[in-house]
Parts: structure tokens; C-alpha cells; sequence
């Protein structure tokens, strides 16, 4: 692999319907072996997956970065996340149990936690590597086989994947990957030996994806869009609260679900955060993101990227002042002039009606919004459709407690963002989807109970 930005990295077949069936058939027999296997032997293989990941770390890191364009900097980061996630769910593996329950007269009951069988992951294109982990870590854990449809914006990770599965041990086809677009997820969702979807993107696929499942009564999980809260309290490290707001808006080229794009600052330091916030967004270093020092890469594509820019343009319709950034970027090296890049943004003057501080943009732009009180910001910052995350920057532990308790969020940080430990449940309320990745609540979600009623003496009968 080479940079090649605006160059055709590789060319793949989108698998059809035959190609999908033979996925999950593969899949199912892989599942038959796989389920009947102890949790510990599930442990080890899933260890020594951990363990190739890390080993080649640097090797994946690059294919990462030249998949998805972001900075070789944070595609190690993701790659650690990757394999911690694994070695997390192996450690799980071993520990699935279920309960004894003693009934009157000696008779007794017991739970089996079980696999659901084969699971299909669709993947969004900011995490490819990752995402296809945090799905499939749980999922085998349980027992199940996974079937994975990446973003065909960033096919060639998942593939690497799917070898190292292999190599590892797990039986052939336990893990098998499907390439394509909307027609291959479809048939994905729509195949009557597929027992559970999980997938990452946007709400309109999500809303799709939940109607094909729900005529099939199949249990889906749902990780969808934001357009998150960052409340900075004036009571708050300064230099802290401008890190975090750098961190909650301009990771992976802005293209992050959870991102704290509605950045709400206290009146009274409004002009003090926003002269440092400005400040430190110029100097972020853009251009090559195989280069160490490179800290925003290029955006997915042209399309995504005229995309963001038409956002940017209809903000200032609106009213919005452009503070730093929203143009175009050409790097100073030649071979990176068709690259996709722009420079991060900040707007102020924004309002909450404004499209910009509405909807999801996905990209590096940044909106600042001034506030006066504790229920005034609180209010606005529940007032949208979207619920994945929430921050808050304050030195007053008891007020950053009572925010987050009422931020209507399924992942709030205080005095950080955009920290997601594998420990840690992930997932949104309202439309920014359902159902929860990472921790042992993902447990939940690819696993089925079943109850066991053993009768020790005669059955009671009433007839």
C-alpha cells in the first residue's frame, strides 16, 4: 500500500444474494463447533487473535490509515483498543454462567446463558478495524459466528481480520466477511438463518435495518448518530476543558458518532475559551497521515467531504460566524493535491436553531454556544433527537454529578471526552440507536437465557 489520496486503492466484488447465503452457511456449520466448545477454549483462541493484533500493530495501524485517512497516530490507538477488546471478551469467555435457583420440596431451577447463533455485524467507515472488534469480541465470546459487512468505503481491514481469526484457530467460516452496499446488507438482514444484526451508522440505515429484522423477530443492536453536548462550566481547568474540546470534535477528521460538536460555555469565560479553543485549532498539524507528526488526516471522500463544506457554507446563511478553518486544504506535497482534505473549524455566533448545531455533520466543525445557568444548559443540551453522549467540564464535583444524572445520554464523560475503555458499555438513547457494545452489558446482547425447572416429586396436578 502506498498514499494514494483520490486514487483507486482496490477494487472488490459486492456479494449478492448466493454470495451471502454461502456466508451464513459457512457460518452456521462454524457455529456447531464453535458453541460446543467451553468457554475456556474460546478463551484461548480469542487470546491468541489478541495477541497476533498486537504483535503486528504497526503493520494494521498503516492498512488502517490508508483504509480510512486518518492519522497513523490515532490508527494505533485504535488498533490497542482492538486487540483490549479481545483479550477483554476471552476473559469473559470462561465466566458465562448461569444461576441455581432452589425450589420448595428439593425441586430446583437453574439458567443456561446461550449462544444465538449467527450474529451479522454491519460496520461504519470512521473505525473499521475496530467496530468489526468491539462486534465480534462479545459475539464469539458467547458462541456465536459473526458474519461482517464493513463500509465498502473501507473494505480491506476487516479482511485482515478475518485472517488473523483464522489464524488463531477458529473453526473455518466462524468469522467470515461480506463485501457491498445496501443490496448485500439487506439480504444480510433478511436471511432466515441469521439470529441477531448489530450495526454502526446512520439513523435512516439504522430505521431500515430495524424494520427488515423486526419481520423476522430478530433482536438488533443499534448504534447510530449524535450530535452530543460538551457543557464547559466557567468554573472549569481551562486547559483541560480547550483539550477536551479539541478531543470531542476533531478526532479521526471530525467523522466520530459520539462527538461533542454542541459545545454550550459559560458566558462569563465564553471569550477566554474561545480565543484558546481558536488558538489551538490553527496549529493542528493536517497533511500526509502516514507522517508521525500529522495529527488530521483526509475525510472518507469527495462526497462526504462537499458534504461537510455545504454545512459549513449554509451556517453562515445562518448567521454563524466562522471563527478558524472550514476551507479547503491542499497539502504543500504534490502527491497528496487530490487528497480530501479541509481545515478544522470553529463557529460562533451559533444558535439552536441553526442547522449546524442541529443536525450531525460528521466532520471537523466545531459549534460554540453561550449559556447563563446550570437548568438553562441542561435543557438545551436534552432539547434534539439524537442521545449517544454527553460531556461536562467543571472543578465542582457535585454539579458535574448532577449534570450527567440529567443529560438524556447513554455515555457521559466529566473532565475528559471521547474516552471509550472496552470495560465500559457504549450505546445512545432516543434516535441515536439502542442496545449497548463494550463491557459485560454487550453480554446481553449476544446471548440468550434459558430457564430449566426440575421437579423432584410428583407433578401437582389440578386435573
Amino acid at each position: 500500500f502506498k498514499t494514494c489520496p483520490g486514487r483507486v486503492l482496490c477494487k472488490l466484488s459486492c456479494s449478492g444474494e448466493k454470495e451471502v447465503d454461502l456466508a451464513v452457511q459457512s457460518a452456521k456449520a462454524a457455529f456447531k463447533i464453535w458453541s460446543q466448545m467451553s468457554g475456556m477454549e474460546r478463551c484461548r483462541v480469542m487470546l491468541e487473535a489478541a495477541r497476533i493484533i498486537r504483535e503486528q500493530r504497526e503493520e494494521i495501524a498503516t492498512m488502517e490509515t490508508i483504509n480510512n485517512g486518518k492519522s497513523i497516530f490515532e490508527a494505533r490507538v485504535d488498533i490497542d483498543i482492538s486487540w483490549q477488546c479481545l483479550e477483554y471478551y476471552a476473559g469473559l469467555a470462561g465466566s458465562l454462567a448461569g444461576e441455581h435457583i432452589q425450589l420448595p420440596g428439593g425441586s430446583f431451577g437453574y439458567t443456561r446463558r446461550e449462544p444465538l447463533g449467527v450474529c451479522v455485524g454491519i460496520g461504519a467507515w470512521n473505525y473499521p478495524f475496530q467496530i468489526a472488534c468491539w462486534k465480534s469480541g462479545p459475539a464469539l465470546a458467547c458462541g456465536n459466528a459473526m458474519v461482517f459487512k464493513p463500509s465498502p468505503f473501507t473494505p480491506i481491514s476487516v479482511v485482515r481480520l478475518a485472517e488473523i481469526f483464522t489464524e488463531a484457530g477458529v473453526p473455518k467460516g466462524l468469522f467470515n466477511v461480506v463485501q457491498g452496499g445496501a443490496a448485500t446488507g439487506q439480504f444480510l438482514c433478511q436471511h432466515p438463518d441469521v439470529a441477531k444484526i448489530s450495526f454502526t451508522g446512520s439513523v435512516p440505515t439504522g430505521m431500515k435495518i430495524m424494520e427488515m429484522a423486526a419481520k423476522g423477530i430478530k433482536p438488533v443492536t443499534l448504534e447510530l448518530g449524535g450530535k452530543s453536548p460538551l457543557i464547559i462550566f466557567s468554573d472549569a481547568d481551562l486547559e483541560n476543558a480547550v483539550k477536551g474540546a479539541l478531543m470531542a470534535n476533531f478526532l479521526t477528521q471530525g467523522e466520530v458518532c459520539c462527538n461533542g460538536t454542541r459545545v454550550f460555555v459559560e458566558r462569563k469565560i465564553l471569550d477566554t475559551f474561545t480565543k484558546e479553543v481558536v488558538k489551538r485549532t490553527q496549529k493542528i498539524k493536517i497533511g500526509d497521515p502516514l507522517l508521525e507528526d500529522t495529527r488530521m488526516g483526509a475525510l472518507i471522500n469527495r462526497p462526504h467531504l462537499n458534504r461537510v463544506q455545504g454545512f459549513i457554507k449554509q451556517a453562515k446563511e445562518q448567521g454563524a460566524e466562522v471563527l478558524c478553518g472550514g476551507d479547503l486544504y491542499v497539502p504543500d506535497d504534490p502527491k497528496l493535491k487530490n487528497g480530501y482534505y479541509m481545515r478544522p473549524c470553529v463557529l460562533g455566533n451559533c444558535k439552536d436553531d441553526m442547522t449546524c448545531v442541529k443536525e450531525e455533520i460528521f466532520g471537523p466543525v466545531m459549534a460554540i454556544l453561550p449559556f447563563d445557568t446550570e437548568e438553562e444548559v441542561v435543557e438545551r443540551a436534552n432539547a434534539t433527537k439524537f442521545g449517544l453522549a454527553g460531556g461536562v467540564f467543571t472543578r465542582d464535583i457535585q454539579k458535574a454529578h448532577r449534570v450527567v444524572a440529567a443529560l438524556k445520554a447513554g455515555m457521559c464523560f466529566i473532565n475528559n471526552y471521547n474516552v471509550s475503555p472496552v470495560e465500559l458499555p457504549f450505546g445512545g438513547y432516543k434516535s441515536s440507536g439502542f442496545g449497548r457494545e463494550n463491557g459485560r452489558a454487550a453480554i446481553e446482547y449476544y446471548s440468550q437465557l434459558k430457564t430449566v425447572c426440575v421437579e423432584m416429586g410428583d407433578v401437582e396436578s389440578v386435573f
